[in-house]
């Protein structure tokens, strides 16, 4: 009976990641940001433009306890779950927490593509965009190194994951 939080900035990977893992593990996969959007019946876009960005992480935060009522899940977080009231320590206490690591040149690389659909950064130039992520990087990062796993994103692999995963479980025996 497990539950795995991948957090870590948005376009590290925690979705695919999670999904794949979840399959290799055969656990259900839960995407908060999707979950958020199907209980609100909104997109995120709209949910940020509409309710604002205070309302929108009182939904996550909801969502996110949801989870600690289900056992064997991987739960891929937004970007920004890990800072906003005690969701870090929650997600810790209640299952392994993973950050996925990845550096601003592979966050750029990947964010760039689908920009608009995400309304923190979808207003930026590169420029700006690379200014922006590092300045959060700057006050997320030590929220997600408070996870009890860190893994380079870069090159990551459900495999490697996967193995990582349960050598943490076997460790923690």
């Amino acid at each position: 009976m497990m539950r795995i939080y991948i957090v870590g900035y948005m376009g590290s990977g925690k979705s695919s990641i999670g999904k794949k893992l979840a399959a290799r593990l055969g656990y259900l996969f839960i995407d908060l940001d999707t979950r958020i959007e199907e209980q609100q019946n909104k997109t995120i876009v709209e949910l940020f433009s509409e309710k604002g960005e205070e309302e929108f992480r009182t939904f996550e935060r909801i969502a996110l306890h949801e989870t600690f009522y289900l056992d064997n899940l991987v739960v891929s977080t937004g970007g920004g779950t890990p800072i906003f009231f005690d969701n870090i320590d929650l997600m810790i206490k209640n299952g392994l927490c993973i950050y996925l690591q990845a550096d601003i040149d592979v966050l750029i690389s990947r964010l760039i593509p689908n920009q608009n659909i995400r309304p923190l950064i979808a207003h930026l130039s590169k420029e700006d965009l690379q200014k922006f992520i590092q300045e959060q990087l700057n006050i997320r990062e030590p929220y997600y190194l408070k996870a009890q796993l860190y893994i380079e994103a870069k090159g990551l692999t459900p495999a490697i994951l996967h193995k990582k995963v349960l050598n943490w479980i076997e460790n923690k025996k």
